[in-house]
This record gives structure tokens, sequence and C-alpha cells, in this order.
């Protein structure tokens, strides 16, 4: 698999819940980093404890997770994603933009996923970049 390709598959579980499926993309020590200040910025530690914990969010807040553009080297890769979600679980769908940095260990497990973005309850975006007209997710 391309690290793209795990890193998409990650996302998959993260938008359906799945915790088998995230874990076999994640390194047994892997650490999530999060931008502060946002809810729940703390880093997380360990591959079941991260796919647990996005279990929870994408039922809390009905998330789905797309990968927009990737770069990727030998064990690193860089990409821009797009978050539909529904502030309180309900209501209208809203988008957060952002960018993570990942690493892989030997065999293409993830060990580290830097994270940069703002959660707030509206959209949050570039402003005015032509998402639609550059092929980005929309709303």
């Amino acid at each position: 698999m391309t690290h793209r390709e795990t890193i998409e598959r990650y996302y998959l579980g993260c938008s359906t819940a799945d915790v088998e499926l995230m874990t076999s993309t994640l390194d047994p020590d892997v650490v999530h980093w999060f931008l502060a200040p946002n809810v729940g910025s703390a880093p997380v530690r360990g591959g079941e404890h991260l796919a647990r914990y996005w279990r929870k969010v994408a039922r809390m807040i009905d998330a789905r997770w797309l990968v927009d553009h990737c770069l990727a080297g030998a064990d690193e890769a860089v990409i821009e994603w797009t978050m539909t979600w529904r502030p309180g679980g309900s209501g209208e769908r809203i988008a957060t933009r952002g960018a993570e940095w990942f690493t892989f260990a030997p065999g293409g497990r993830i060990t580290e996923i830097r994270s940069y973005y703002q959660q707030r309850e509206h959209t949050t975006e570039l402003d005015g970049f032509p998402y639609g007209e550059r092929g980005y997710t929309t709303v």
C-alpha cells in the first residue's frame, strides 16, 4: 500500500467508527498530536486508544474525513483534508479543513500524526480559496 492508501484506509476507519480498520493502519505506539487550543488538544498515544478516540468522535458529531491532497516521501506524508460534520451531532453539515504530517514505520504503519486545524462550529477554510474548482471536498 502507498502512504496515501494507508491514510485513506485510516480515514475510512475513522469515518465508519471501525476500530479494527483503524488499528490495521496504526503502529501500536502511534502518537497523534493536536493543535491547541482545540477541544481535546492533548496528544493521544497508542493505536487502540487512538482508534477508540476517533470512534467516539465520529459517533458524537457524525464526522467524515477525506484526503484532498497528498505529498509522500519514503517514510513521511503530508496531506490536506476535509472533515464534514454536524455540530452537536445534528443539523447542517459543515466543513473543517486541515493539514496533517504523518510518519511511518518500516512496513507502512502510521507512527505519528501531527494535526494542524482549528475546529469551530462553522466552516473553517482558507479565505477565498477555490476549493471546488481545485477538486477539494465540498459540503
